[in-house]
């Protein structure tokens, strides 16, 4: 009887065949995994873009609609504060608007102001004034008397810049000036503007810590006043009579530039906020924006004191 002999060659081949099959389908299960993760991620990405932009549109939507309501009311009855709630393309649109003269200007605030801020918002006396006599030598040109003093106490403590001696250009350049703490930075930046290019500022819609910083404010009167002023008129008299002492800054007009800070809610809960200056000067533009920041968190305030 014949024997079959089978050839160990073949077996192995066979073997290394199978193998290989094994491997290659484990590539592309791998190879399809990755892909189901790239589309998916591709997916939520475009998602989030997608929901971006209509952010963006509505927050638009928002700045045209009180642009637009400021400019309807004339100068003389434009309000200096308000709000308005409103629905866009299934999203809810809340704006509030309040001028820009409510906040402290640091290219034209007086340094007795500037010093009034930094001592409400925790700063010694003496630190305050000195705080303010550096914002002055930030946004001052120097003079022939002046020239170079001012640079020489940056280089002293090994600064890499001097103080721009200019107008300051945005409210972070705070930061730079010597001798600031951060987080009196961080304390005052709600408070602070270089979009008002008033002196003073608006009392009657400041926050409290504004109104606390005026040079010759007591508790007692700041008390008052707060207490009292939704029922003042806008009249500087009115105004003067119940500041008293600190009625030097206080001024009743409106600033040409608003604040608007505007906040989107979309079906989904997902909300957004955004803050927007904008001016209103001009005819030929309905409005021109100054400034626009996205994503803004409510700062945290820390307790003021007078």
């Amino acid at each position: 009887m014949a024997r079959v002999r089978m050839d160990n060659s073949t077996e192995g081949e066979g073997g290394f065949v199978i193998v290989a099959v094994l491997w290659l389908l484990a590539a592309l299960a791998a190879l399809a995994m990755i892909f189901s993760v790239y589309l998916s991620n591709s997916a939520r990405a475009l998602a989030l873009n997608d929901t971006a932009l209509q952010a963006e549109a509505l927050v638009s939507a928002g700045v045209e609609l009180t642009a637009y309501q400021l400019r309807l009311a004339g100068e003389d009855g434009r309000p200096a504060q308000g709000s308005f709630q409103t629905r866009l393309n299934g999203a809810d649109l809340a704006v509030f608007f309040v001028s820009e003269a409510a906040r402290i200007d640091l290219n034209a605030a007086p340094k007795e102001l500037l010093a009034g801020l930094f001592a409400v918002l925790g700063a010694s006396a003496e630190d305050a004034g000195q705080f303010a006599d550096r914002i002055v030598g930030w946004r001052t040109k120097a003079t022939t008397a002046s020239a170079g003093a001012e640079e020489a106490l940056y280089r002293a403590v090994g600064r890499t810049y001097g103080p721009r001696q200019a107008p300051f250009a945005h409210v972070n350049e705070l930061g730079l000036v010597l001798g600031l703490p951060p987080v009196l930075v961080e304390r005052a930046l709600p408070f602070v503007t270089v979009f008002s290019g008033e002196s003073g500022v608006d009392v009657l819609n400041a926050p409290a810590e504004v109104v606390a910083a005026l040079p010759g404010m007591t508790p007692l009167v700041l008390r008052q006043f707060l207490n009292d002023r939704g029922s003042l008129p806008n009249d500087p008299q009115a105004i003067a009579t119940a500041l008293g002492g600190a009625k030097s800054n206080a001024i009743t007009q409106k600033s040409q530039a608003y604040r608007l800070r505007i906040r989107v809610r979309f079906p989904n809960g997902r909300e957004d906020a955004s803050e927007v200056v904008i001016s209103l000067q001009g005819e030929e533009d309905p409005y021109r924006v100054l400034s626009w920041q996205n994503n803004v968190v409510a700062p945290r305030r820390a307790p003021a004191k007078v």
